[in-house]
């Protein structure tokens, strides 16, 4: 254990756009695209889920696509990945991530038994999706779907469904894992919703273009080497929550040793509530282990 000065890294920007349909999320991505390669899209690639879609900005030059067809599997999406990275692709765009969920989804819903003990099939395949576009050596832009989110509010003794607002098509807190996130709306204006570069946060809505990823570029190069981002602590509650058995949970534990004291209340009230899930007759009503 040792303390050193912090030091800012160059980095390989992770961000995502989210936004309904309409909004011009492949568009805007390869402006993006265009600012980030210096307006060389020959090193771009658009991993094309949406039916063709990325053909129709072929105008703006000579990038490179990769169609993919169902199943649109997190295991597809990998390989996807993979030959984008052998061709030397410096920005990989996913448009978009949205299927591979509704994929996930699907799959869970047809499996037997218990439907919180088989997240455990489904978890696993999920991270090593979010790792792959974490971990790879490329920018990567990723696109999702939008869809208007409901809560229920009790209202004269019935529970009445209420509009809340727009939640992206993917896994709960998938935002947390990119740099930067822009929430597209309909008029194509764009704000920031996360944003670790500093760049965007809390400016006023603005339409993407290619110097939106010249100045993230500039972002980029601007420490002294490639940078592995350590997730905050925030970050490491909501993996916390995503756990789906003990073992996940003990190597989360174990992957992120500096914040084992501070989350300890986090990481023993997630192992209960997992232990009472699996086996209720072990515990008592209070939530303690039983002790026969």
């Amino acid at each position: 254990m040792q303390l050193r000065q912090s030091e800012r890294k160059r980095a390989k920007i992770k961000m995502a756009l989210q936004g309904a349909s309409g909004t011009g999320k492949t568009y805007s991505s390869l402006l993006i695209a265009q600012g980030l390669t210096n307006g060389n899209l020959s090193g771009v690639a658009v991993i094309d889920t949406e039916n063709g879609s990325a053909d129709l900005y072929a105008h703006l030059g000579n990038y490179n696509v990769l169609t993919m067809t169902p199943p649109f599997t997190p295991e597809n999406y990998i390989k996807a990945i993979e030959v984008c990275e052998e061709a030397g692709m410096e920005v990989i765009i996913i448009d978009s991530i949205s299927h591979e969920w509704d994929e996930l989804l699907d799959f869970h819903s047809k499996l037997a038994g218990n439907s919180f003990t088989n997240w455990a099939k489904v978890t696993p395949r999920q991270k090593a999706f979010v790792n792959k576009i974490l971990q790879t050596q490329a920018h990567v832009i990723a696109t999702m779907r939008t869809k208007q989110d409901y809560v229920l509010n009790q209202k004269d003794g019935k529970y009445i469904p209420e509009k809340v607002g727009l939640k992206s098509v993917q896994r709960d807190g998938l935002d947390y894992e990119f740099t930067l996130v822009f929430d597209i709306d309909i008029k194509h204006f764009a704000v920031s919703s996360k944003d670790r570069t500093g760049l965007f946060m809390g400016k006023p809505e603005f339409q993407i273009s290619e110097q939106t990823g010249q100045r993230i570029l500039e972002w980029c190069n601007s420490g002294s080497s490639p940078i592995s981002e350590t997730p905050t602590e925030e970050q490491v509650i909501h993996k916390i929550q995503q756990c789906n058995n003990i073992a996940e949970l003990i190597a989360l534990y174990k992957q992120h040793p500096d914040y084992q004291e501070n989350l300890k209340p986090h990481y023993e009230e997630k192992r209960n509530f997992i232990l009472q899930l699996t086996n209720p007759k072990n515990h008592s009503t209070n939530g303690h282990t039983k002790t026969y």
